[in-house]
């Protein structure tokens, strides 16, 4: 049976394929169409799980969507209706996309799509649960999902037993600690939807010096982990915008201008929130904890990916073990979409669906036929002898891009399609933000480390592969590797295994022969606004755009100083790509 997920319509547009019980293939959209989040429907990432399977869209048994239109608009409709006066500009936005094309979604698949099949609909938080469960290695599980919104749900629990997911209890909107969280992103200045990791890394610089407020006036916190929110604060539920005028009076200060420095209220702001997240996800922990029995915990949702609360969870021991969905945002949806749908119609086993090489790969043939069309330099080297001299030039200052394998799947860069560098400098987080990413002084760098050294530079007794959670790392290292320590002392860390990605293992145990030290700065192989690299050309064209050294394009290594300058310039965005 061949199973296609899709997500889209809001942002994070993504598709998936199951085929014969097995996860094969899954992207996100933007990676093909270059539009950060696009939210239009995967038409390339659907034609990509196809050719990756080798099948066509006849082959396709059934197409499950991650969501309950109609359920949704439901809700959409009701909050209008609700406050008539305040909405019918929010109303007038919506309603020509809903009329023209959500509320037709099984229309639109088939029609651009060319299907001829079936076209399923499942909640979005089941879609969630499904998409944790049944990636995790776990056969019982309690599960727990957190996010915005979907159709009326903001939160959820369940259990997974074997090939079954069951939802037991749901918080509904508008009270969401997805929405809290944004509102408070809006709030400082940055985009919400995109842009609350920021916020998350603004953390350490603060203190919670507003949690007490917000507690106070803006949210209710209940015993089980369910909120109330004041809606006297906010404007999304009939509005524009996230919040209002009484929002900036409660802290007596104005929505910080985007393109403007962060300062101490910011930062204050920033810790405050995210207190009062962790709080609440903790007393959701325990309250599915007790409820369910269950020992182990999946989560997933947009909350799941922040890792300052998913570290503190894991260190309250309140379950045995925890998985975390990869790409836990609506992108993942389609994977558990389809996984969901696979064992309803089969009633097959559970199978451990890793997250591990279902992304678009471009071989050595590729990426020597681009290079040579463009008469780009390069020298060719065995996986060994690229690993050593990548290792080396990182070990002599050099920021050196990677991209080989397959494309990581959700919005971590897991060491192929990433940039890597010398965690020992101390100037290299704000080297590579200036002028490698283009992005804000602020914003932290997470280091990998080989996965039987990690109890050696951090308070981590567990795998961390998809990078996931936030460990501290230990006083007498943050000064050997202060370019991954935050200002808090805290790392987001990837643990790397050998059979995971054999060439990032080697790149790192090659430093470490060199250095003595088994980690790597290690970030996303992008420039700030766009999406992860795709195309071997895009991978050269951020190569030449940012202040990147060196490019291992699969088993081809490049040196940026014996490229010509006029090739170079071709490349640069805005030229050639676009």
């Amino acid at each position: 049976m061949n199973i296609i997920g899709i997500s889209c319509f809001y942002h994070d547009a993504a598709a998936a394929l199951i085929k014969d019980g097995k996860l094969v293939a899954a992207c996100s959209e933007e990676r093909f169409t270059r539009i950060k989040q696009d939210p239009n429907l995967p038409k390339n990432a659907v034609a990509y799980c196809l050719e990756r399977a080798n099948l066509t869209i006849e082959n396709i048994d059934y197409i499950v969507f991650y969501d309950k239109p109609f359920t949704k608009f439901d809700r959409i409709l009701t909050g209008y209706m609700a406050t008539p006066f305040l909405s019918y500009k929010a109303f007038l936005k919506a309603l020509p996309i809903w009329l023209s094309k959500k509320l037709w979604t099984d229309s639109v698949i088939e029609d651009e799509l060319k299907y001829e099949g079936e076209v399923l609909f499942l909640p979005h938080h089941l879609s969630h649960a499904a998409g944790t469960y049944f990636s995790s290695p776990f056969d019982d599980a309690a599960i727990l999902t957190i996010d915005g919104v979907g159709e009326w749900a903001t939160a959820s629990y369940g259990v997974g037993e074997q090939n079954r997911v069951r939802l037991l209890q749901e918080m509904h909107y508008p009270h969401s600690v997805g929405l809290l969280y944004s509102a408070f992103t809006y709030y400082l200045g940055f985009q919400v939807n995109s842009a609350e990791y920021k916020v998350m890394g603004l953390t350490p610089y603060g203190k919670p010096i507003y949690a007490g407020r917000i507690e106070e006036k803006i949210v209710k916190i209940h015993d089980d982990g369910s909120i109330h929110l004041n809606l006297d604060y906010f404007n999304f539920h009939h509005g524009l915008t996230m919040t209002n005028d009484k929002f900036a009076d409660l802290f007596d200060h104005p929505r910080r201008d985007a393109e403007s420095e962060t300062d101490s209220f910011a930062e204050n702001i920033a810790a405050s929130i995210q207190t009062v997240t962790e709080k609440i996800v903790l007393r959701m922990a325990k309250h599915v904890r007790e409820e369910t029995k269950k020992t182990k915990l999946c989560v997933s949702g947009g909350v799941a990916l922040n890792c300052k609360a998913n570290g503190l969870l894991l260190k309250q021991n309140i379950f045995d073990d925890i998985y975390v969905q990869p790409s836990s945002g609506d992108a993942g949806g389609a994977v558990g979409a389809a996984m969901y749908a696979y064992y309803k119609l089969t009633d097959e086993p559970k199978k451990q669906q890793p997250f591990w090489g279902i992304g678009p790969k471009y071989t050595d043939n590729d990426c020597k036929t681009f290079l040579d069309y463009n008469t780009i330099p390069y020298e060719q080297k065995n996986q060994k002898d690229a690993a050593r001299i990548v290792a080396e030039k990182i070990a002599n200052g050099n920021i050196v891009a990677i991209y080989q394998g397959a494309m990581e799947f959700g919005p971590r860069a897991l060491g192929f399609r990433s940039i890597l560098a010398d965690p020992r400098n101390n100037n290299m987080k704000e080297k590579i933000n200036a002028a490698v990413k283009y992005r804000e002084p602020f914003r932290p760098f997470a280091p990998v480390v080989l996965k039987e050294d990690v109890h050696e530079y951090f308070d981590c007794q567990t795998d961390s592969p998809y990078m996931l959670f936030n460990f501290y790392v230990h006083e007498d290292k943050r000064d050997v590797i202060p370019a991954v320590t935050h200002v808090d002392g805290s790392s987001r860390i990837q643990t790397v295994d050998k059979n995971d990605n054999p060439y990032l293992y080697d790149i790192i145990t090659a430093f470490k022969e060199i250095t003595g030290i088994s980690v790597l700065l290690n970030t996303s192989f992008n420039l700030r606004g766009h999406p992860i690299v795709n195309l071997p050309e895009e991978a050269f064209a951020t190569f030449c755009s940012g202040g990147i050294d060196n490019l291992l394009l699969q088993s081809y290594i490049l040196d940026k100083k014996k490229i010509p300058k006029e090739i170079q310039e071709n490349f640069l965005f805005g030229k050639k790509l676009d």
